[in-house]
């Protein structure tokens, strides 16, 4: 199977429109257009009965010690974790592309709704649910994509791998919430194939991003 993207190319760099925030000389970050990018696949694998699309971070600093705070850098030695920023599944098996802002189109304070999504579809949480914990204007449960926004203060670039996994079954039986790790579990031993699409990002003005 292919994946690929018009919005980014596969290792290249995310528009800011695409991104959660984009740097801002007054403030360090503003927020953005959080537009979700256009993913199309191809070569499908006979069986398919759905897709699941999960997009994660890699490169979140496993400590918030030292994260976007003034006259400090969040060290490239720190232990990294995954960060998920969107999760769709039930994506029908007829589906072959995700036009750009169909799944989001705007910051949504206290996050969007779900699980419920168009087509019979559904979304899962993201980690912004984690993030926004305890910030009064900004805390709820975050269901479908919010794009990029690592640290402004991170010394290394972040890599955000967007990837389509066919499914050998119409639906997948989720326990609990429907997070990234839940849904990992709940796909083993149904996963026909997958393929992925990695695009780069960076709030930080001193760190170049190619």
């Amino acid at each position: 199977m292919r994946l690929w993207s018009r919005s980014f190319k596969d290792g290249g760099v995310i528009p800011g429109e695409f991104a959660f925030a984009v740097p801002d000389a007054a403030n360090h970050v503003a927020l953005s257009a959080n537009r979700n990018p256009e993913l199309e696949w191809a070569d499908v694998p006979e069986g398919t009965k759905s897709f699941v699309l999960i997009a994660h971070d890699p490169d979140v600093p496993s400590k918030g010690d030292d994260v976007n705070k003034q006259d400090r850098e969040v060290p490239a030695s720190l232990p990294r974790v995954d960060f998920y920023h969107w999760i769709l599944l039930d994506i029908p098996a007829s589906t072959r592309k995700i036009a750009a802002g169909s799944h989001s189109d705007g910051v949504t304070a206290r996050g969007k709704s779900g699980p419920a999504a168009e087509g019979g579809m559904r979304h899962g949480v993201n980690n912004y649910t984690e993030w926004f914990a305890g910030d009064a204007s900004m805390e709820g449960d975050y269901y479908g994509y919010d794009g990029p926004c690592p640290p402004w203060n991170d010394s290394i670039v972040h890599h955000y791998i967007f990837t389509v996994y066919a499914l050998d079954v119409p639906h997948i039986h989720v326990d609990g919430r429907l997070t990234g790790v839940a849904v990992h579990e709940a796909m083993k031993g149904h996963v026909l194939t997958k393929a992925s699409v990695m695009g780069k990002y960076s709030l930080n003005p001193r760190v170049e991003v190619k």
